[in-house]
């Protein structure tokens, strides 16, 4: 007999504004504007009026370099505006790679040629996929890199450059007045790794150094000790004179930059295996609790199989960077969301990139939005969510990213469609 459960879509947190709008990989809010970066092309980055959080308004819209690329992260410091260039559909296109190994190794056992089909089934695609990926192929892809934008009109956005890197592009990265922490692939490593720009010419950045995980500098004569992309940068953020660095499957990492020419190791921690997730985000509160330092990671629901725990976010005694603990953990359950087995995904994935109290505002892709307060970092506690209602044609909320604005309004973004605008109820 199925049991009747009542969802709580929303608590203590109620909608002001919505936008329908193609789905999105970031937003950020800068005062009264709103800048997104979306996840599929035609579309690549709207900006939007938000002075009426009741009635947002879109006034600017900037397309891809091309149908190939995807732009789908944006930051904003000043009157610049930056944005990521990558590959759009580079998992899948990456298998392209393969073929040419797949068809010798075909062809040497058959004695011929080999046939679409018979390379189709060999590389777990389709006959359709096959042809898709012949021709990236033999396209090439040479746009990866970022792109920098005069915002000085909001309006009227200008392109200053288009600063290219290499292989699929950047994927996340920080900004600061000074510098781009970029995370790219770069000719000769393995997996993305991480260049600092100087911006002081826009026009013109500056690569001022790099870091990477020991094994990725192939062109260097190391080797990695894991298979494949498993083990790359995902983003490092700036706190400080230290970046906080989510390297995937290997857990976390704290570069020191007090010297921005050397970025340096200073603290490792990587819990994987046994946890299945990949560290998306990880950063440090922004204050000492009990004369502790406490830092959060999510884990992006990726891969998810069943069975296996989802994503979900992890808190840790940092205090000492040679005895990194893991001290509590927050999780949602399957019961507390109506489309957490609906197709998308449903566990964790990313939470706002600002810490400036106790409150981690987390996205959880079908769970919504989840407003947990760790002044208690033994008992993470949750004082808020939101579960927006997947608009037509979707078959679940996939809640992707979150900001919030200098009015405490929250900008929580849906990676397929839709922007909802939402306040606290209570203090």
């Amino acid at each position: 007999m199925q049991r009747n459960i009542d969802f709580q879509l929303s608590r203590n947190l109620r909608r002001v504004g919505h936008l329908d709008i193609p789905g999105g990989g970031q937003i950020v809010v800068d005062g009264d504007t709103a800048y997104i970066g979306h996840m599929k092309p035609p579309h690549g980055t709207s900006i939007l009026d938000v002075s009426d959080p009741a009635k947002p308004r879109l006034v600017a819209s900037i397309e891809p370099p091309s149908p190939h690329s995807h732009t789908h992260k944006v930051r904003v410091v000043g009157d610049l505006m930056i944005t990521n260039v990558e590959q759009n559909d580079r998992h899948f296109l990456r298998q392209a790679d393969a073929l040419p190994e797949i068809r010798a190794e075909l062809a040497g056992g058959l004695g011929r040629a080999p046939s679409p089909a018979e390379v189709a089934a060999e590389a777990g695609v389709s006959e359709d996929d096959v042809a898709t990926l012949d021709a990236a192929r033999a396209r090439g892809y040479d746009e990866g890199g970022f792109r920098i934008f005069d915002i000085s009109d909001r309006a009227n956005p200008k392109l200053i450059t288009h600063q290219k890197t290499h292989g699929f592009g950047v994927h996340r990265f920080d900004v600061d007045a000074n510098y781009a922490y970029i995370s790219t692939e770069v000719d000769g490593y393995i997996g993305n790794i991480l260049v600092i720009y100087d911006l002081a010419d826009p026009a013109r950045p500056q690569e001022v150094s790099r870091w990477w995980m020991p094994g990725q500098h192939l062109a260097g004569g190391e080797t990695p000790s894991w298979r494949g992309y498993k083990n790359r940068l995902h983003h490092a953020l700036r706190v400080g004179d230290e970046l906080w660095a989510a390297v995937w499957h290997a857990g976390f990492r704290v570069l020191d930059v007090s010297d921005i020419t050397r970025p340096r190791c200073v603290a490792s921690h990587d819990y994987h295996p046994p946890f299945p997730e990949p560290t998306h985000t990880v950063m440090p509160l922004p204050e000492l609790i009990d004369g502790r330092r406490i830092a959060v990671a999510l884990d992006e629901e990726h891969d998810h199989r069943r069975g296996n725990l989802h994503g979900f976010m992890w808190v840790f005694d940092v205090t000492d960077f040679a005895d990194i603990k893991a001290i509590s953990a927050f999780d949602v359950s399957e019961m507390d969301s109506p489309w957490s087995r609906a197709p998308g995904r449903f566990g964790a994935h990313q939470f706002r990139e600002k810490m400036d109290g106790t409150l981690v505002y987390a996205t959880w892709f079908s769970g919504g939005l989840r407003v947990v307060d760790l002044a208690d970092p033994f008992q993470p506690n949750e004082v808020a969510h939101f579960i927006p209602e997947p608009l037509a044609g979707e078959a679940s909320p996939q809640s992707n990213d979150v900001d919030v604005d200098g009015r405490g309004l929250i900008y929580l973004l849906d990676r397929d469609r839709g922007l909802d605008i939402l306040e606290m109820t209570r203090p």
